[in-house]
């Protein structure tokens, strides 16, 4: 460590400090990212075009232009068609796991995994409530195949192409190709497949999803009629003070059989108006207490119909929200999504309290009231992990999903046969796809995650840093010794190291931080560097111990009503069994 000089020090306690902020969640990944970025240009550790390398990165553009097909499959539905095929129509759970881990594997090896996580729990959640099985017993296997399956290939995650993007501009080594990751890749999604299969179908909770909790609004939801000679009527929801109860909020307002959903406090009640409540079990005490309002003697509002002119969506917070780390009310998530919040699920569980009052966190599954033009406002956005309507029809718009499906494999085709880049072939069927009208560009731009194009871009900045400033070399020095300067071990090592930096922080700063040390060790050692490139590749996509690990952990995270442990028990023994089939498969494919 004394051969550091002030800049190597500075480096490390600015990667020490991103870590701290990532793991600490106040702040936004990309604004923490873009921080370090920019103390690290305005310390002189990296001069500004080195810092700011990451957004013209061949990898990282390639990410960007990818945005364009991922919102051309959802507009034309191909995504949701692709969904309902790869479920089919199982005779029980096992058939169900079985379909998923056998076809959500290999399709997400040429589709990024997210939307098809995306829309592949939207169907589960369907076909659950039909067949009576737990989505719990489903979702998980889906996800973890979806992110084996994505290790195979170049497109099938963004980590491959940042770890793509790298190899290209370190230059020396080289460029990868779109099935150069698909030996060891192929052996670890078969091994984890049969682990999913086997042992793993047994590890699996048996819990309720945060509808099927909701599904006895006998607890929670209480309605009551305005009076037509009592003193709310003809006043306005916000004078009536409707708007401030202690233990319970106004979903929806009911008027001559038209619902209107996420009332504005100006609205002027009206007798035999029939107002929906939601909040904690004895809200009814606090709603009795009002003059002009009765208790309705029906119920007619139930969580589990979402038809007429109700439109039920469920949605999981993103990292990335606006309404993480706030109530309700703080965010201003009613006038913002014109949408109502009825409950609030969390870690398996729905809250007990009034869903006003809880301060939200992201992962957290809310059902919500809103109108029919909600998923075609935010559904793309980066506000949400995963949006779907309950209940609502497949739109598949069949001409226009065909045309993107070829697209997507022209766009194969031409890497791996003819040899084209694969950024050349992206750009090509992105503006083939945008002249088809098989995407508008309002969705686009819904779509466009720019905040994850910041984080990856301002990764490359931390990798650069760890390289210059002599790091990089030193941690590999340090790796080599505890590995005996045996390349194997140290192998083993690099792929560790490169898994904890994943369940601990996103697999795209993992794979940026890791590769650097990987190269350096390699270099070293004198050995070739593909095996250790391949290493970080495989390892940073790992990410099965912890519901941050990788970011479709998350988007089934409370529709499953899954739990931190349940993570933690299916996905440990899954994380070693990947581990012991990648580190067999790499010296047998990428020679030292």
């Amino acid at each position: 460590m004394a051969a550091l000089d002030w800049q190597g020090w500075l480096t490390i306690a600015v990667v020490v400090a991103t870590l701290g902020l990532l793991l600490w969640e106040r702040f936004t990944p990309d604004k923490v990212l873009a921080g370090a970025a920019l103390v690290l240009m305005g310390t002189g550790v990296l001069a500004p075009t080195q810092a700011l390398a990451g957004f013209w990165n061949p990898g990282v553009l390639t990410v960007a232009v990818l945005f364009v097909l991922v919102a051309a499959l959802k507009s034309t539905g191909a995504i949701r068609w692709i969904g309902d095929w790869v479920l089919g129509r199982p005779r029980g759970a096992f058939a169900a796991q079985a379909r998923l881990v056998g076809i959500a594997s290999p399709l997400s090896a040429f589709i990024n995994n997210t939307p098809i996580v995306a829309m592949l729990t939207s169907a589960i959640e369907h076909w659950s409530r039909r067949s009576g099985i737990a989505p719990s017993r489903l979702l998980l296997p889906m996800n973890y195949a979806t992110i084996l399956g994505g290790m195979c290939t170049l497109l099938g995650t963004s980590t491959n192409l940042i770890v793509a993007g790298l190899v290209h501009q370190h230059g020396g080594m080289p460029a990868l190709r779109m099935f150069d990751p698909l030996a060891v890749g192929a052996v670890a999604a078969v091994a984890g497949g049969a682990y999913l299969l086997t042992l793993g179908r047994w590890l699996l909770p048996e819990r309720r999803s945060a509808l099927q909790q909701a599904a006895d609004t006998r607890e929670y939801v209480v309605e009551m009629l305005v009076e037509a000679a009592g003193p709310v009527a003809g006043i306005s929801i916000g004078q009536a003070r409707l708007r401030r109860l202690a233990g319970s909020f106004l979903v929806e307002l009911v008027r001559d059989g038209d619902v209107h959903v996420a009332v504005a406090p100006e609205v002027r009640l009206q007798g035999g108006d029939r107002l929906v409540f939601v909040g904690v079990t004895d809200a009814v005490r606090e709603l009795r207490r009002l003059p002009g309002l009765r208790p309705a003697t029906e119920q007619l509002f139930k969580i589990d119909d979402a038809g007429g002119q109700r439109t039920l969506v469920e949605v999981v917070l993103s990292p990335y929200s606006p309404a993480v780390g706030k109530t309700l009310v703080e965010s201003a998530f009613r006038s913002r999504y014109n949408a109502a919040v009825i409950a609030v699920a969390r870690r398996g569980e729905r809250l007990r309290v009034k869903p006003g009052d809880a301060v939200l966190q992201a992962g957290d599954t809310l059902l919500v009231e809103t109108d029919a033009g909600f998923l075609r406002r935010h559904g793309g956005g980066a506000d949400f992990l995963m949006a779907s309507e309950i209940d609502g029809a497949a739109r598949v718009h069949r001409p226009r999903a065909l045309t993107v499906l070829a697209l997507v494999g022209a766009m194969i085709l031409a890497n791996t046969v003819f040899g084209i880049d694969i950024l050349l072939s992206a750009v090509a069927a992105a503006v083939l796809a945008l002249l088809a009208g098989c995407v508008r560009l309002a969705e686009l731009r819904r779509s466009l995650d720019l905040r994850l194009i910041v984080v990856i871009a301002c990764s490359f900045a931390l990798g650069a840093a760890l390289e210059r400033s002599g790091v990089a070399a030193l941690v590999a020095a340090q790796l080599m010794a505890w590995a005996g300067a045996d390349p194997f071990w140290t192998l083993v090592l690099v792929y560790v190291a490169a898994v904890a930096f994943t369940e601990l922080v996103t697999n795209n700063a993992a794979a940026v931080l890791m590769f650097p040390i990987a190269v350096a060790a390699a270099t070293q050692l004198g050995v070739q560097p593909m095996p250790f490139v391949i290493a970080i590749m495989m390892g940073a996509s790992a990410g099965f111990i912890t519901p941050i690990g990788y970011q479709t952990n998350l988007m089934v995270y409370g529709p499953g009503g899954y739990r931190f442990t349940d993570y933690v028990r299916v996905g440990l023994p899954l994380s070693l069994v990947v581990g012991v089939a990648v580190l067999w498969a790499i010296p047998r494919f990428w020679a030292f």
